[in-house]
């Protein structure tokens, strides 16, 4: 049968989409664009077709679509493909690329090129793009033009799987877990500790994509014209291949009997779901190994770091505690460990006060599980006391400290399962005990922020003059905020005095439901939760970008890892949410890509915000807490604090903007507050609300330091 070059390419497009999705991709980003139609027509008719197994998202923004993909395999631990058009839009990808390579997030950058014949001749749009993300990536193929051979076929197939294996890593095994959208059992079997199957979220208390070398991968596909693949031709096709259709020509299954399951689906579907497409090894130690271990800590007094990328479920943080437990060992949890999530007196969840003021025991010996905690000062304290230093990963040592004595190339959770055969003794739990009565006594002055937490001497009171701001909707209308002159003349007794900020953090956290998502910016948002964050034994999943601490894309991230949990909340400064703003733009697409099909066709302006009031929409809901200082309030606590002009002007450059107005422009929801009972009441109001919300919390900008103070004594 006769082909065309329009029905080749959709042959080889949809196959390598297809085999993406056989090997767990369940997530594509697109930014529109010209030369890139034939991979992102590709996604959108197989996430039509196959909705279950692929969702898509658009992004106009490359640059906030980078991140959003981000988020989607953050909070997954698949890895989410990304789909650009030629030129400079693939650059507006780079953040995003160097965060994925340094936080190891599995991302599938795929950008359309022109073809050879119109490199380096001036045409429109067109830059080299080989490698354009030269040792950032773990991975790069330059692709062939499309062909829809058998061999064409079979080779871009192999190139997908190529991408998988590489984004996710060496270390990392997966199971083909269930499709999206559809329910998610418990992982079952020790051995298995690195599945990133699809759990259910409620039991999810960090990311699932730091744990292994995961990281990006590059895809660059030179396209001809016409860019337009002609599916329904490429169908035709499909069928003289005996294929269902061109997603599935060239797809292999494994071998077969007649034989049903239990479920009465075939023999070769109840194969791949229990086999996966990866298959790894556990990664325990050897019997020598641990007794060399066992041996080296036995007389040495022994904590362990806990950071980033030591868990990723609730199961998982209990069976790290379980193992400190035996030997006694006191565990610095980091927020982004998991470990908070649980309430165990070994957690040690203010070490960055006690090692601020060096009011705890010294080690001997340190174990550290995943990266260097968000604490500064609990580095510090490691450098000047230099214990034996113990570093737990499957790739590198992450050691800025350069003290690493001892690299264990595998899993925390493969490290606490290899046989293990002794217990703490009496020095080691007299050096537990001490740190867990300096942990107590630093508890007490946290939980003080919630009854005396208050700066009235550096109050802003009440909103802006003439704002009004868009409360939580009651029985279908807005509800007005007081104006300032509201607030000029109410009597002063009536007036509250501004409480600092971990007492909106210490309110966040008693309200957030259990089994949610708490996504933190960087900069003062993310110490604000170390110091402020208190295990309570309520199973939270808590992220953050550490790969490189900035504040570029985080909305945009946050947003994609909302849509893997049913509520979200994102805690946020000023200067982060303004750097990502247009991710606001990202509420008309959440509410159109969780749209039931019921609901009313957004052909209009307001269409899909209408369809999220009418109840016609089961989009994940994201609470954005913004802690608004006006400024980069963080400068405050660093070395470039100063009096002088230079200091206000470049580092503190406060900026003034309206972000209810923001909001308002984007069909945001959003309410400005200055106490915590306020806070309180709108928090509330918005949990579960469809798409975005905001809620912001008005805060000074100089005097940080002096309100953090009183609770890091």
């Amino acid at each position: 049968m006769t082909t065309t070059h329009q029905t080749d390419t959709a042959l080889f497009v949809a196959a390598f989409f297809d085999e993406l999705v056989r090997w767990g991709v369940r997530d594509v980003v697109v930014s529109p664009g010209s030369r890139s139609t034939a991979l992102a027509m590709a996604a959108f008719e197989l996430s039509c077709r196959r909705p279950r197994d692929l969702r898509l998202f658009v992004d106009i923004d490359e640059r906030g679509a980078g991140f959003l993909a981000l988020g989607l395999a953050k909070a997954s631990g698949r890895p989410a493909a990304l789909v650009c058009t030629s030129g400079t839009a693939l650059a507006n990808y780079y953040p995003a690329v160097i965060e994925a390579e340094t936080s190891r997030v599995p991302l599938i950058v795929l950008s359309g090129d022109r073809p050879p014949q119109l490199q380096g001749l001036g045409a429109p749009q067109t830059t080299d793009q080989l490698k354009a993300y030269g040792d950032h990536v773990r991975a790069f193929r330059a692709m062939p033009l499309p062909g829809g051979r058998d061999r064409d076929i079979a080779f871009v197939r192999q190139a997908a799987r190529e991408a998988v294996l590489a984004a996710l890593g060496p270390s990392a095994t997966m199971s083909a877990g269930p499709a999206s959208g559809s329910p998610a059992g418990p992982r079952t079997g020790l051995e298995d500790f690195a599945a990133l199957a699809n759990y259910d979220s409620a039991l999810q208390v960090a990311s699932r994509a730091s744990m292994h070398f995961a990281g990006p991968v590059h895809l660059n596909f030179p396209l001809e014209a016409p860019l337009k693949p002609d599916f329904g031709g490429a169908d035709i096709q499909a069928a003289f291949h005996g294929a269902r259709d061109c997603f599935t020509v060239g797809a292999r299954s494994l071998p077969a009997g007649r034989r049903k399951d239990d479920a009465g689906e075939p023999e070769t579907v109840a194969l791949r779901s229990a086999l996966g497409p990866l298959v790894g090894p556990t990664g325990t130690l050897s019997d020598a190994s641990v007794a060399a271990l066992e041996e080296a800590l036995r007389k040495r007094p022994t904590l362990v770091l806990v950071g980033e990328g030591a868990c990723e479920t609730l199961a998982e943080a209990e069976e790290l505690v379980a193992w400190a437990r035996r030997w006694s060992f006191p565990l610095l949890a980091d927020p982004l460990s998991g470990l908070r999530s649980i309430d165990d007196a070994l957690v040690i969840d203010n070490y960055d006060n006690l090692c601020r003021h060096g009011s705890c025991p010294r080690p001997e010996a340190v174990i550290r599980f995943g990266r260097y905690p968000v604490s500064k000062s609990t580095a510090a304290f490691l450098e000047k006391v230099r214990p034996l230093s113990i570093v737990v990963d499957v790739a590198e040592t992450r050691d800025f400290n350069v003290s690493t004595d001892v690299f264990v190339g595998t899993t925390p959770l493969g490290f606490v399962r290899s046989p293990w055969h002794g217990e703490g003794r009496k020095v080691q739990r007299a050096f537990a005990e001490a740190w867990v009565a300096a942990n107590d006594e630093a508890r007490l002055r946290i939980l003080a922020v919630e009854q005396d937490g208050v700066a009235s001497a550096f109050s802003v009171g009440a909103p802006l003059a003439g704002d009004t701001v868009t409360l939580p909707l009651v029985d279908g209308m807005p509800q007005a905020a007081p104006t300032a002159a509201d607030v000029a003349s109410a009597p002063a007794a009536t007036l509250e005095p501004l409480p600092v900020e971990g007492a909106f953090v210490r309110a966040l956290l008693e309200i957030i439901p259990e089994g949610s998502c708490l996504f933190s910016a960087n900069s003062m948002a993310i110490r604000a939760l170390d110091t402020f964050y208190l295990k309570d034994g309520k199973p939270i999943a808590v992220m953050a970008n550490r790969g490189q601490n900035g504040i570029d894309g985080v909305t945009s991230t946050a947003i994609g890892a909302a849509q893997h949990f049913a509520q979200t909340t994102f805690l946020t400064g000023d200067f982060t949410l303004l750097h990502d703003l247009s991710a606001l733009a990202l509420q008309r697409e959440m509410l159109k890509v969780h749209g039931r099909p019921s609901a009313p066709a957004d052909d209009g302006e307001g269409g899909a915000m209408a369809a999220a009031l009418a109840g016609d929409v089961d989009a994940p809901s994201v609470v954005v807490v913004l802690l608004n200082n006006n400024g980069g309030a963080i400068f405050d606590m660093l070395p470039q604090a100063s009096d002088d002009p230079y200091f206000e002007r470049l580092f503190l450059a406060p900026q003034d903007v309206d972000f209810q107005a923001a909001a308002d422009a984007f069909m945001v929801p959003s309410v400005r507050v200055s106490t915590v009972a306020a806070f309180r009441e709108a928090y509330a109001g918005f949990l579960g609300h469809p798409g975005l919300s905001l809620i912001e919390v008005q805060l000074p900008l100089r005097g940080v330091k002096d309100r953090y103070a009183p609770y890091q004594a």
